[in-house]
């Protein structure tokens, strides 16, 4: 057996990887995505990978060609990826959809669909080939090469999410990135054939191809050219905008843009901070309000969005003596500094301000500081990572790290014209989840953004004009927009009662850290604004049982199995829906197991990437020992059925485990955590891959 081949599926499995990560980013800045929209993405690319593994990949068999076509294949997914890279970064201007406005949900769908369609077909169909060829070379049939092919694939998925956290998206741009792993897979092919070259003329003429595709990508590569087509993409896709920055961290993408001194930074796509000159009707709110409902507040803490006008309006009260500044990504702060302002400047200059680069809700957990103010600078709960500072678990941290007299502030998208049955849930979901940890909660409504202070003293109830008036002259403090007068229509008792008015007719459900219903409101008020034709699809996802799913689910499979199905196809059949139960209880497996890491301990990419590789490991252990198995056994439906079983047995012990965790994590400490949580990943992925060579023996044994 040629010893290159097992090689090359490696690098078929490290590119699949690759490529979906690279796509799924550029995909995110463009849909300034959540959760729901990484599904739709996943959804499409996996939908189209079985597409082309059956459909596509099954003319391997007839095929007389299958190596020459296997590069074939290989050239045209590797070139596919670098024109879906430039496709989806015109795509908003191909749609006519301005910079920093949202995507609906079915634009979203068939336009990720059609961009995945190319890679992720002959991606799935290099996978059929692969099984083909190397049955071919071991001289090997049934299921064995199968398992084998999985298992290497796997080996290079593993190889494929290490690199790409660690060395892909810091250090390159996702079309370096692209052409990289295009040679890759050009010399693969090359060595791959090189042995038989003397054999035909057509597969001369494929290494001949070959070799000048090399020699244009690495031209393409050393002379600057991708640079030059990534920075022309980027005027492309950020049009009208003088982009002077755009990078990759491990935590998203970062876009800089200027016109006449002025820099907006974009996260994902979305405004996040403009300096010199910010936002100053809400920084001015959402500093000074709360600020003045304390007596004598002198530290601060703020989780995100400190820099670029919160903490120079903070600085404006003379009791305030240190502030300590949390940011998740160390980029955000070094680009910040790269591009410096008077304001950004006197701001993290200041000996009196403490920037921490770590995660906000992991500092609450680790400081022993206590705080008169605590700024929660996140706008919503719009994704995991967001929704983790809005949960009743976040609102107790709070709450033991608050000085007597203390102030949680937060901040949530309001209205005060109208306020739709998705944005009164919203905001009625943290308001009730704030008033199972404070005593005393505080809204004012605002024309964007609600303000929500809680705290266990009644002083911020009795918080009126006359007070912040008098409070303001003797902090002698000037703003831009004449605060007292604003301040004053903000703090009409008119406007409590219209907004207690409306929280009448709101959910009673609470928000927290493993029911994490602030996601489904605030992805329900966005979906009225981009996509209001599906409000209806959306109220009813919040009606269904999903236990009477599940048996209604469980009771039609029983009456097909019993009632439609041939006796002599019913063992084919039940073999093949097994496939189907266990490829969805490990990827159920996997995201509640990067999720639940998440909730506890923040989004960490290197230790997602670290998580997806365990689970991966686990998948590849498991085919091995399968397939191993399969060579001593003559009947292996004994070993299935206990695997089967023991999935089953690990679904059920799975949120125990977690709760059992999450309870005993002060005594348990972090580094015992992550031991077990790799172990679970690790034991996940095991039982899942062990099942796919089993089931393929199965179902090859009884065709």
């Amino acid at each position: 057996m040629n010893i290159l081949f097992p090689i090359a599926i490696v690098v078929m499995g490290f590119s699949g990887l690759v490529a979906q990560i690279l796509l799924l980013r550029e995909l995110l800045i463009v849909f300034s995505g959540n959760e729901l929209c990484i599904g739709i993405i996943l959804a499409n690319s996996l939908i189209l990978e079985a597409f082309g593994c059956y459909f596509l990949g099954r003319r391997a068999e007839a095929s007389a060609n299958k190596l020459e076509l296997f590069t074939l294949l290989t050239i045209l997914f590797s070139l596919s990826l670098c024109i879906a890279i430039l496709v989806i970064r015109i795509m908003k201007r191909m749609m006519g959809i301005s910079i920093g406005e949202n995507i609906g949900f079915l634009p979203m769908f068939y336009s990720s669909f059609l961009v995945l369609m190319p890679v992720s077909i002959l991606h799935g169909a290099l996978f059929t080939y692969c099984c083909q060829i190397y049955s071919l070379f071991s001289g090997q049939g049934g299921a064995s090469p199968t398992g084998k092919v999985y298992v290497y694939e796997t080996i290079g998925t593993i190889i494929g999410g290490i690199i790409c956290a660690y060395l892909l998206i810091p250090k390159f741009n996702s079309f370096q990135a692209a052409s990289w792993l295009t040679l890759l897979n050009l010399v693969t092919c090359i060595a791959l054939l090189a042995p038989y070259r003397k054999i035909g003329r057509y597969r001369q003429t494929v290494l001949a191809i070959l070799g000048i595709l090399v020699l244009f990508t690495g031209y393409f590569i050393f002379s600057g050219q991708v640079q030059k087509l990534h920075d022309n993409s980027i005027k492309t896709q950020w049009k009208n905008q003088n982009v002077v920055h755009y990078q990759n961290s491990q935590y998203g993408n970062i876009c800089i843009t200027e016109n006449q001194g002025q820099y907006i930074f974009f996260l994902d796509g979305v405004p996040n901070l403009t300096t010199p000159v910010p936002d100053i009707p809400f920084v001015e709110e959402f500093v000074h309000i709360p600020l003045l409902a304390h007596p004598n507040p002198t530290t601060i803490l703020i989780l995100s969005g400190g820099a670029g006008g919160i903490i120079n309006e903070a600085f404006k009260h003379p009791s305030i003596k240190s502030i300590e500044y949390a940011e998740l990504d160390p980029l955000i702060l070094d680009l910040i500094r790269t591009f410096p302002t008077p304001l950004t400047e006197a701001e993290l200059n200041d000996s009196r301000v403490q920037v921490k680069q770590t995660d906000g809700r992991l500092l609450l957990r680790e400081t022993v500081a206590a705080y008169d103010v605590i700024f929660v600078g996140i706008n919503e709960p719009s994704n995991l990572q967001a929704n983790r500072f809005f949960t009743k678990e976040f609102f107790s941290l709070v709450k033991e790290r608050l000085k007597e007299n203390g102030i949680c502030v937060i901040g949530l998208p309001g209205s005060l014209d109208y306020l739709n049955e998705e944005l009164v849930d919203l905001n009625s979901c943290i308001f009730n989840t704030l008033e199972r940890v404070f005593s005393h909660i505080r809204v004012i409504p605002g024309d964007g953004t609600n303000l929500f202070l809680a705290s266990d003293s009644p002083e911020i109830l009795m918080i009126d004009r006359e007070q912040v008036a008098g409070r303001l002259i003797h902090r002698k403090i000037r703003t831009e927009r004449g605060v007292p007068w604003h301040i004053e229509q903000k703090l009409h008792p008119g406007w409590q009662a219209w907004f207690s008015h409306f929280l009448e007719g709101g959910t009673d459900e609470i928000n927290s850290d493993f029911r994490p219903l602030g996601i489904f409101y605030s992805i329900s008020h966005w979906n009225t604004l981009f996509a209001p034709s599906l409000r209806g699809v959306f109220r009813q996802f919040e009606k269904t049982n999903l236990k009477t799913i599940v048996l209604l689910v469980v009771i039609s499979l029983l009456l097909y199995f019993l009632l439609l199905t041939k006796k002599k196809r019913l063992f084919q059949q039940a073999i093949s829906f097994s496939i189907i139960t266990t490829g969805f209880a490990g990827m159920i497996f996997d995201l509640m197991i990067i999720f639940t890491f998440q909730a506890l301990y923040g989004y960490v990419f290197s230790w997602i990437g670290i998580l997806v590789a365990s689970f991966m490991a686990g998948a590849a252990s498991g085919a091995s020992v399968a397939t191993l198995a399969m060579a001593r056994m003559k009947n292996c439906f004994r070993l299935f059925s206990t695997i089967e079983l023991a999935i089953i047995c690990f679904s059920f012990g799975f949120p125990v485990v977690f709760f059992a965790l999450y309870t005993g994590l002060d005594t348990a400490g972090f580094v015992l955590f992550r031991m077990i949580i790799l172990f679970i990943s690790f034991l996940s992925g095991f039982l899942t891959g062990a099942q796919f060579p089993l089931a393929n023996e199965l179902y090859l044994r009884n065709s």
